[in-house]
């Protein structure tokens, strides 16, 4: 069964679709020379060079300047619903495979358990502009692009039978699309229940701690995934520590210290709700008398503490993405330089710090650099831990620098010689 199919046509403009050329999904509306056909907004139209040479299908949307979002690349596979569900059992396969899915229904993967993933990553998954994440038995999706947006509710069918057939029972499913960029695709912003109504507060587990996800209300989709690992490898250093977690959200980070061990945990954020969510996960866990609270901007709290000779064994610092645009990075750069400076001069000689950024417009070597330029203004030395990235249910696609966003440091401060 052909889906949302048009006889209409996308042609290049000569020397242009590098993108797509180099084994990206994109083709920008100022690569195109011309269109031929009719179409409806979100339709599948085939997209050919300058020279007539099949490039793929993909849908148009003329309100966005990604103008055309690849679905195939071959003639051979037009878009279908046997295509879509193909993709979608390509998706949980590969979550199956790298996450060790068992048969108590869930994810094993080095030391960590977990009932919660991932599901499908976008463009990652050849399936542009979806987002799904999977809470304990409830589904989120997030949904920014026009041509997608008009398959989720096929999307959606076909993944809870795949699902099923693995004995996963969905009992729910939230929609998450209410981020702004969807206005760039000439979408409104929604957000509501897909299917029957449910408690917005899903319990779910995350390497041995349980946690309520707002899907309702919660940042993004409600529960930040992607740090799954780096959560876990915060724990080796964390026992009988005294640890600053800043940009804690629901306090995750904290509490994974607090679990291993640490002997005090005070936890960061600007949001009093999300604080108020974090103690409630800690109190699940038994970890209250551990992990204190303090609501208020990063930057000014750090300096406070800064003033006042504070010292910590542990920071961690995992603020949201301080640009969204190329043309704001020398900005963010002085932002994560700022925040890197105040979290090394409250970590004692000796200590660690973990530090990152979410923004795919910030690369591995930038941020670095700004990291070891924070140290030369702390007069501090760093020695590297570790280094890495998302959680593999997020993949990084080589082709879609997008898709190459989290960066994650662990380094020891030392006092300078």
């Amino acid at each position: 069964m052909f889906i949302n199919s048009s006889d209409a046509k996308v042609v290049l403009k000569k020397k242009e679709g590098r993108t797509i050329k180099g084994g990206g999904l994109w083709v920008f509306d100022n690569e195109i020379d011309h269109t031929e056909g009719s179409y409806e907004q979100g339709d599948i139209v085939e997209v050919h060079d300058f020279d007539g040479y099949f490039l793929g299908y993909g849908f148009i949307n003329d309100a966005s300047k990604i103008r055309a979002r690849l679905m195939s690349r071959t003639m051979e596979h037009p878009v279908t619903k046997e295509l879509i569900r193909q993709r979608l059992e390509n998706a949980w396969n590969y979550r199956k495979s790298v996450y060790g899915f068992e048969a108590d229904g869930l994810f094993h993967y080095q030391g960590t358990i977990s009932d919660s993933c991932r599901l499908v990553f976008g463009e990652s998954d050849y399936l542009p502009g979806i987002t799904i994440d999977k809470f304990g038995d409830v589904l989120v999706i997030e949904s920014l692009a026009l041509g997608t947006d008009r398959m989720k509710a096929m999307i959606l069918d076909e993944l809870k039978d795949i699902l099923l057939a693995d004995g996963i029972r969905v009992r729910g499913i939230y929609e998450r699309s209410d981020a702004k960029v969807r206005e760039q695709e000439g979408l409104e912003r929604v957000k509501g229940f897909i299917g029957e109504a449910f408690d917005t507060k899903v319990p779910i587990i995350e390497n041995g701690l349980k946690y309520y996800v707002d899907v309702e209300n919660g940042q993004k989709t409600g529960f930040f995934l992607d740090q799954k690992l780096n959560r876990m490898a915060i724990r080796s250093m964390s026992k009988g520590a005294r640890v600053l977690d800043c940009f804690t959200h629901t306090g995750s980070f904290g509490m994974n210290a607090a679990a291993a061990g640490a002997g005090s945990v005070l936890s960061v954020d600007a949001s009093q709700t999300g604080l108020d969510q974090a103690a409630e996960n800690a109190a699940m866990n038994g970890l209250t008398d551990i992990i204190s609270y303090k609501c208020g901007d990063a930057f000014d709290i750090l300096r406070q503490m800064e003033a006042d000779g504070e010292l910590y064994d542990l920071v961690i610092l995992d603020p949201p993405a301080f640009t969204k645009s190329r043309a704001s990075v020398k900005k963010a750069a002085g932002g994560y330089r700022d925040i890197n400076i105040r979290g090394m001069h409250l970590v004692k000689n000796g200590g660690f710090l973990a530090t990152c950024t979410c923004s795919h417009f910030m690369d591995e070597e930038q941020f670095f650099k700004i990291v070891k330029d924070a140290a030369r203004s702390a007069h501090k030395t760093l020695r590297q831990v570790s280094f890495s990235q998302q959680a593999p249910d997020h993949p990084i696609m080589v082709t879609n620098e997008a898709s190459y966003y989290l960066k994650f440091y662990i380094f020891q401060v030392l006092d300078e010689m």
